[in-house]
């Protein structure tokens, strides 16, 4: 016998994911053969985070919680916020900052990078090439 007072039988609408666009960019030049990591990253408050460096490929990134502050070479410093995404091509460019903007939380991002077998998916950049590449740098704030 039917309960004239249940809800209808559920069609499988509610169990359907729901997908939002976080971010698109345009397909950076991913080398091959491809080593994919990822990575998820917790900084402390007041974290500097991982010193000036490159990455040997493109690495794509989604903060989870707090504030990150980002910085790529020839770009403004930015902060980005739980929910937003970061994009790096990798390569030659460098990637000054990826610090905790937070002086009271903490931050934490994924990051799934791309690079070539066998080479490093991080090198830090010598101070040398920080002072030669420094017209290279965005106006600091």
């Amino acid at each position: 016998m039917t309960n004239p007072t249940s809800a209808p039988i559920d069609d499988g609408e509610a169990l359907r994911p729901i997908v939002d666009v976080i971010s698109t960019v345009d397909a950076p030049s991913i080398p091959g053969p491809t080593e994919v990591m990822t990575i998820h990253v917790t900084l402390p408050p007041n974290s500097p985070g991982t010193p000036p460096h490159r990455h040997s490929g493109p690495a794509f990134g989604y903060v989870i919680q707090g504030k990150l502050r980002f910085e790529l070479e020839g770009e403004p410093e930015r902060v980005v916020l739980a929910g937003g995404t970061f994009w790096e091509p990798g390569g030659d460019v460098i990637h000054y900052q990826d610090g905790n903007a937070l002086s009271d939380g903490v931050t934490a991002f994924v990051v799934t990078m791309f690079g070539v077998p066998g080479e490093p998916m991080l090198t830090i950049v010598s101070e040398e090439d920080l002072e030669a590449r420094k017209p290279r740098r965005a106006p600091r704030p």
